[in-house]
């Protein structure tokens, strides 16, 4: 837990006018929550606390009283990660960012933190000279303001004065449409140093996708982060916003957050490839390890009511984990590579999740698969919509299974589960205090 700040970083602040460093770290909901620190304290290595509650806000502001959070409410340590040190983008005056990891005061990773779950899964990689390597592809929709949350999102007013009407997959007219936006955005991901590979339009109404670069999965996972929270703050700029919920809009296309993952030893192999190219022992191994495990995980990848919505046979949204080599229909898809880019796509995840907790599950999953030596089942050929919906259909079932199950507990930890959890339990039940437009629709004339 201890550490000093490079030297050069007082002059640094003083020469680029830089007078607040935002100390953040992603929430168990994946939202940028910290505090604001002069640049002088933070380039002095000033300590900072938070309530050890923070981390695990619910999106609805709530606490949890569970007693696996300490009735004190004790203060964890936020320390910095220097190398994520970047100017903010959208900052009226000049201001840095920083992520942190949260510390017990016993000098331990907080138990409740996503980035720290996801460093104890790397962990026991990194004992056994294993790394993974890792890509995430992002969707997200840009839509019109919505200041009343019972009227639907609507797609923004385009160049041309006119909105778009769908059906635009990999138009490149309308991903130049809203060209003020993404030059600022672009602009912005430059500077935060996110490694995005390609961007498209995708299915729905201006909804789009970035492929982002491999690599360290700590480091995706904090861009992932970021991309999310420049999106966010860009889009208000410019009178939009940037949704990354998994079903945004009634009949168009749910947005997931697919994750391309491999493994490479100490000397930079992929061991998902034996010598002479073919699929290894281990591939396969990893690939039961997500089949064994991933659903009893289902809350980590579709985290709120919403996102069930998205799994809906026929729509490139997986309802089970059977695999197949450059098969979309499969949860498990093998992209066609050559066998140093052997990897596995999971297309379980929505946009909504967590990147960190989404990475950490996955990891967690495929390495219990290469201890145990789990077999999967034969690839598949053909559509994985004929099979039957095998991942939970709703909230409440991936809930129970995710709170009851030994296998989350042992792969993510007891406490963390336990936590998740009763957060989630907070959010459904302040769900259930409102009543929706289906409701109001159906209801009312007829019952």
């Amino acid at each position: 837990m201890h550490f000093s700040p490079p030297a050069s970083l007082a002059q640094s602040f003083k020469d680029r006018g830089i007078r607040d460093i935002e100390c953040i770290f992603p929430d168990v909901s994946g939202y940028p929550r910290g505090k604001l620190m002069l640049s002088g304290s933070f380039a002095a290595g000033g300590e900072l606390r938070i309530a050890q509650a923070i981390p695990m806000q619910a999106v609805t502001g709530e606490y949890s009283y569970d007693p696996i959070f300490p009735d004190e409410d004790p203060d964890i340590v936020l320390v910095p990660d220097y190398d994520t040190l970047k100017p903010v983008p959208w900052a009226t005056t000049p201001r840095d960012m920083a992520i942190h990891d949260c510390y017990e005061s016993s000098g331990e990773l907080c138990q409740f933190a996503p980035r720290s779950i996801l460093k104890q899964v790397l962990a026991r990689y990194d004992a056994k000279g294993l790394t993974p390597v890792a890509a995430p592809e992002i969707e997200f929709y840009l839509t019109a303001a919505n200041v009343n949350p019972d009227v639907a999102l609507k797609p923004p007013m385009g160049r041309g004065g006119r909105a778009e009407v769908g059906q635009s997959a990999f138009s490149m007219n309308l991903l130049n449409e809203l060209a003020p936006f993404w030059d600022e955005f672009h602009a912005a991901v430059d500077t935060l140093g996110i490694r995005g590979d390609t961007w498209i339009h995708e299915v729905g109404l201006t909804q789009y996708e970035i492929n982002l670069l491999h690599g360290n999965a700590v480091e995706v996972a904090d861009q992932a982060f970021l991309f999310k929270y420049a999106a966010k703050e860009i889009a208000l700029k410019h009178g939009l916003n940037a949704v990354f919920m998994a079903k945004p809009i009634a009949g168009e296309a749910g947005s997931s957050m697919h994750l391309h993952q491999s493994i490479v030893d100490v000397g930079g192999n992929n061991i998902f490839s034996n010598a002479d190219g073919s699929e290894s022992e281990r591939f396969h191994h990893f690939i039961g390890g997500l089949q064994t495990y991933l659903p009893d995980m289902m809350l980590v990848f579709a985290p709120f009511v919403n996102s069930y919505r998205r799994f809906i046979k026929g729509s490139l949204a997986p309802v089970n984990l059977l695999w197949g080599h450059d098969n979309r229909t499969t949860g498990l898809r093998i992209p066609r590579s050559g066998p140093s880019a052997r990897r596995i796509e999971t297309r379980v995840a929505g946009a909504d999740a967590n990147p960190y907790l989404v990475l950490a599950a996955t990891l967690a999953a495929g390495l219990a698969g290469m201890e145990e030596q789990l077999t999967p089942t034969q690839a598949l050929e053909g559509s994985a919509y004929d099979h039957s919906h095998d991942l939970a259909r709703t909230f409440l079932v991936a809930h129970d299974q995710f709170e009851s199950s030994t296998s989350a507990r042992r792969l993510l930890g007891d406490r963390f589960v336990t936590a998740y959890a009763s957060i989630k339990e907070i959010e459904y039940q302040n769900y259930l205090s409102e009543i929706g437009a289906w409701e109001r629709r159906f209801l009312l004339p007829q019952v």
